[in-house]
């Protein structure tokens, strides 16, 4: 009899024991599929594919609320951190220009001019930019992603930054050029330099002064342009009224978690 009964004890213990196991397991595997990334097993799981889909999808609606901000009149011109001033070279001698009659007379009204065309020539080139800076966001990779997500303020901005301005550049200058001529600036700026020129011996100049500026406008308006792709990135980051899609909930949910 006892035997018996010690033979059903193991049995029963037996029994109690794989389902203890059974469920156990279930809840090691249930936790490892929510560990798994890039297997499409768990909504909760943030994948390659809306890694990379967010961070394009941030980073272009900061293309288009950040042109779409400086292409208006007078978003550079009446906006003190961002308006266009004259090349540093004629600020330098700006003041002695000034404080002339004679000069001021000759070349003061010219250089208001050359002022206003070339912040109108950015606030002009913004439209077309959008483009060219989607073209530049397609080839995030997932790793790229991750770290940009992970990298806090301003990481997304700065990636594209670094990997695409010289690229940017290159392809936003003649767009700039096209705006500027628009505004007729080298009407305008031609006769500037040549008047300087002739009077650099009264304005302290060694040599001719010869600034770029469709690369000078460029670069300005390209500046412009990231700091405001910036502030949208890190406005997205601090306030989740900002994420305005599932996608960019998700995205920068993440983000805030790690």
């Amino acid at each position: 009899m006892k035997s018996k009964f010690i033979y059903l004890s193991l049995v029963v213990l037996t029994v109690v024991s794989c389902d203890v196991l059974k469920q156990t397991a279930g809840e090691i595997a249930n936790e490892a599929i929510t560990q798994i990334p890039n297997n499409g097993q768990s909504k909760s799981q943030l994948t390659s594919g809306e890694a990379a889909g967010g961070l394009k999808e941030a980073l272009i609606k900061g293309v288009v609320n950040g042109t779409d901000r400086l292409g208006v009149v007078g978003a550079f011109s009446k906006n003190p951190s961002l308006k266009i001033l004259l090349p540093p070279e004629v600020q330098k001698i700006e003041s002695k220009i000034r404080d002339n009659a004679i000069l001021n007379r000759l070349i003061g009204p010219e250089l208001d001019k050359a002022v206003v065309a070339m912040n109108e020539g950015a606030e002009n080139s913004m439209k077309l930019a959008t483009p060219v800076f989607k073209k530049a966001i397609t080839n995030m990779s997932f790793s790229d992603a991750m770290n940009i997500l992970t990298g806090g303020e301003g990481a997304a901005t700065q990636y594209l930054k670094s990997t695409t301005e010289g690229e940017l550049q290159g392809l936003f200058k003649p767009e700039v050029k096209k705006a500027l001529d628009q505004v007729k600036l080298n009407e305008i700026w031609n006769p500037v330099v040549s008047k300087i020129n002739k009077n650099k011996g009264l304005l302290g100049l060694d040599s001719d002064i010869q600034p770029d500026l469709n690369q000078y406008v460029t670069e300005k308006a390209t500046a412009a342009l990231f700091s405001e792709i910036e502030k949208e990135e890190n406005q997205i980051r601090k306030d989740p009224l900002e994420r305005s899609t599932e996608l960019l909930k998700k995205v920068f949910d993440y983000a805030d978690k790690h």
